[in-house]
């Protein structure tokens, strides 16, 4: 349930940018437990919450690579819509590991999936703008060629 968009940005690493996409992440879980009927926690605890999150989290990073490369004929045969359904897989396997987070049906997990993609990009937004002052552009007097012009003549 990631987006990558390419700002030309690196991706925060180390313990704070964990913890940070963990927050986010447990955001868009509660957001989208909220949004779907389909979809709960029972107690509505967010030590859960954050749990699920984790879990989610890890079987993305581990599992989804695998199943991906397993799948690949249907998903160049589908133009890359099957990495939905691989998510919604995700989901399930999720809601199978950890008992309190529960899914009605294959059709919530696959809503569920992509509430919470929408919502993670979303939530990731003003993470991405303030990490962009740290990455600034060349402007054109940084340049080493002054004197150069982009063509040249050959005689």
């Amino acid at each position: 349930m990631r987006i990558n968009v390419n700002l030309n940005q690196q991706r925060q690493s180390g313990p704070f940018g964990f913890l940070t996409r963990t927050i986010i992440l447990t955001l868009a879980v509660i957001i989208a437990i909220r949004l779907l009927p389909g979809v709960r926690i029972e107690g509505g605890s967010v030590w859960v919450a954050i749990f699920t999150a984790l879990v989610i989290s890890l079987l993305d990073n581990f599992i989804r690579p695998i199943l991906i490369f397993i799948t690949l004929p249907f998903t160049v045969v589908t133009m890359g819509l099957f990495i939905f359904i691989i998510n919604a897989v995700i989901i399930e396997m999720a809601a199978a590991l950890v008992g309190p987070f529960q899914v009605d049906t294959f059709g919530y997990a696959l809503l569920f999936s992509l509430i919470i993609t929408v919502l993670n990009y979303l939530l990731e937004l003003p993470n991405r703008w303030l990490n962009r002052s740290t990455y600034k552009s060349r402007s054109d007097s940084d340049t080493d060629d002054e004197g150069f012009t982009n063509y040249e003549e050959v005689e």
